[in-house]
């Protein structure tokens, strides 16, 4: 991949902790880098693009996206560490197309010109009338209006395809690498005056802009995915084995309630039903547990991450993955839109944090040291990432590791990222 990257970790350092202190083993892993998107050769037939409409950098066109990323391993950190070294890599090669279009204000083209190196072949009348604009006399049209494609969405697909081209070489290489477990993946990328955060997995991300909370994610778990798990559930029951049902009891169902009824949802409901039981409700649900205690088929209690090919549920051959998904979701932020000063910031963290703090508490710790600080004073921001971690820790006691208001402390690896904004000390 022609990607140019420098790292930012001496600007931007994560605030991490190995198990909370609890242990020798850790399994996250961060990624801090600006990488550089050289665009392709121009195909033939592509109209070259307007002078100054990119920026030139050694005679090669291109832009600098602006990167950072949490992976929060399982099972073993092979995932993780091959993610953080190789997941900016292929964000960029997806968005090597984009470099003409997205500095280009008109809207995005449907179709691109074939490859230069491809064979030519003899175009078709149809071909040849699309780029005349002409409908062929028999040919009946089936839509009548195009569907408008911003370049945001370009760059969120660009984004979503390298989470899967991700996914794809961690499967292709996890035997020659013996890559062990999986990742939760929480990145943000920085491009054209826009953030975009995608997330894979529970970890979360965090915009406080003058005391307000933005929430730039949301958690996949076996709970907040139940639908869509249910659904792949109904559709490919083959994958349940014999051992599980894709509908869901308020609680396991019991031999001597055949016949009964009891309530139950399936995969297009949200409310609750009675049903009759019967002899296939007996079976193990998909999704057994509540909160963080959720598991998928009993196993894993993430839904959307990297890795996880060769997770099958315990003393069987269900393998786990097909409900399992590498696909991010994608929020973005605008930073033109908002006048930033140098307190507002992107705080990204993987679950150790949000397990025992929440976004008011965070962003309670993140005023309360930047207050401290003078604005110019590039190091604070390394130091309210240090604190959450340390907080969210707790202090080792007769009792255990107990928080500030002596509730335990996170028991899990713990990282953070505090990323400026605006003002003194911004990245840009």
């Amino acid at each position: 991949m022609q990607c140019e990257r420098k790292s930012l970790y001496t600007s931007f350092p994560p605030g991490r902790v190995i198990n909370a202190g609890k242990s020798q083993h850790n399994e996250d892993q961060a990624c801090c880098e600006v990488v550089f998107v050289e665009r392709r050769p121009s195909p033939r037939g592509r109209p070259p693009s307007r002078e100054g409409s990119e920026e030139l950098t050694g005679g090669r066109r291109g832009f600098y996206f602006h990167y950072w990323a949490l992976f929060d391993g399982h099972a073993g950190s092979g995932a993780a560490v091959m993610a953080s070294k190789h997941l900016h890599l292929h964000i960029c090669e997806q968005l090597r197309d984009l470099v003409d279009i997205l500095q280009d204000p008109s809207p995005p083209p449907l179709c691109l010109p074939p490859d230069a190196g491809a064979s030519p072949t003899e175009p078709s009348r149809v071909s040849l009338a699309e780029d005349n604009g002409e409908v062929p006399n028999d040919a009946v049209p089936r839509f009548h209006l195009e569907k408008a494609v911003s370049h945001e969405s370009l760059v969120i697909g660009a984004i979503e395809n390298a989470f899967k081209h991700m996914d794809e070489q961690i499967e292709r290489e996890r035997t020659s690498r013996r890559l062990s477990g999986g990742c939760c993946a929480l990145a943000a990328v920085y491009l054209l005056g826009k953030f975009y955060v995608a997330n894979a997995g529970d970890s979360r991300a965090i915009i406080i802009r003058n005391g307000e909370i933005i929430p730039m994610s949301r958690e996949f778990t076996p709970e907040t995915e139940r639908q869509r798990l249910a659904v792949f559930a109904f559709l490919r029951p083959e994958l349940l084995g014999k051992e599980f049902t894709h509908l869901e009891f308020p609680r396991r169902v019991q031999p001597k309630e055949l016949g009964r009824k009891m309530l139950y949802r399936d995969q297009n409901m949200n409310g609750w039903a009675y049903k009759k039981i019967e002899e296939a409700d007996l079976k193990f649900p998909l999704i057994y547990g509540e909160g963080k205690k959720a598991r998928v088929m009993a196993t894993i209690g993430v839904t959307r991450g990297l890795g996880d090919h060769d997770l099958k549920v315990f003393s069987s051959n269900i393998h786990i993955k097909p409900f399992l998904s590498c696909f991010p979701e994608v929020r973005v932020y605008d930073l033109t839109q908002y006048e930033h000063c140098p307190d507002d910031v992107l705080v990204l963290g993987t679950d150790g944090l949000w397990d025992v703090t929440n976004d008011k508490e965070v962003a309670s710790v993140v005023m309360e040291v930047l207050t401290s600080y003078e604005p110019n004073d590039p190091c604070r921001y390394t130091v309210v990432a240090q604190e959450l971690v340390v907080r969210s820790r707790g202090m080792l006691k007769e009792r255990g590791w107990r928080l500030a208001n002596d509730k335990l402390g996170s028991s899990d690896d713990i990282s953070v990222f505090v990323i400026p904004l605006g003002g003194p000390g911004n990245y840009t």
